[in-house]
């Protein structure tokens, strides 16, 4: 068909709507679930009885198989039924329809990444504990406050860890399919109608087979971009003891 699929691809509003829907979940979603996995492993590192078990707890939904997880969120985020907006009615918040209004939906499956910050976490957990503790000693007996010690020793040392977590979190967000799949089939109004989704559907539901696979290269190059992007950035902040 010669450039035909280039021509379309440059006319398909339907392109530009699932790359932005990608973007908001990408860009709001991953900085999100980073902060979460960073917290959440600053908990479990102090010495605590039990964390060895709460570790666990943490990081089960993210071995739990996707779809599974896709059908429980449905039945959490339902407008009468869900256990959420049951949560919720005690405040005195009206029902929210989570998977039913796009103003919501691409929130809702913010939130409910939140579910699988297991994964990040475990990461950042083995960075902390790689933290030499004698140089927050030293740091104590000079007078540096808690705060101080997390900004200047914590993080320079966990920069490594935070920017493999940052490279991994944006690849993996910019493919999301399977909750969207499961739980909108990109709907209500495109509002879910990710990247990987819409490849989906031109080359197994439409059967244009050629147009999805320009779609998946258009993801490629999207995905190759900001990873470079972020390796140019990162030697500006990204601190390797042994450099």
């Amino acid at each position: 068909v010669g450039f035909e699929n280039f021509r379309i691809l440059l006319s398909d509003a339907k392109v530009l709507k699932a790359l932005g829907n990608t973007a908001f979940f990408t860009f709001l979603g991953v900085p999100v679930r980073l902060i979460l996995a960073l917290i959440l492993a600053l908990a479990l590192n102090v010495e605590l009885r039990g964390r060895t078990v709460y570790r666990t707890i943490f990081y089960l939904p993210t071995v739990t198989p996707a779809v599974a997880s896709a059908v429980v969120w449905m039945q959490i985020f339902h407008t009468e039924f869900g256990i959420l907006n049951n949560f919720l009615k005690v405040f005195g918040v009206p029902a929210i329809k989570w998977l039913w209004d796009p103003q919501v939906a691409k929130p809702a499956f913010i939130l409910m990444t939140c579910w699988t910050i297991g994964g990040p976490m475990i990461i950042f957990l083995a960075g902390l504990q790689g933290v030499p503790v004698t140089l927050h000693e030293a740091a104590r007996i000079d007078g540096a406050g808690r705060w101080k010690r997390f900004l200047n020793i914590t993080m320079p040392m966990m920069s490594p860890v935070v920017f493999f977590n940052l490279v991994m979190g944006i690849i993996g967000s910019f493919q999301v399919f399977t909750a969207a799949y499961v739980m909108t089939g990109g709907g209500p109004q495109d509002a879910t109608l990710f990247l990987v989704l819409y490849v989906y559907r031109n080359g197994f539901e439409y059967f244009k087979m050629g147009y999805a696979a320009l779609l998946a290269w258009v993801l490629c190059l999207i995905i190759v971009f900001f990873t470079l992007i972020q390796f140019r950035m990162g030697s500006r902040w990204v601190y390797y003891e042994a450099a």
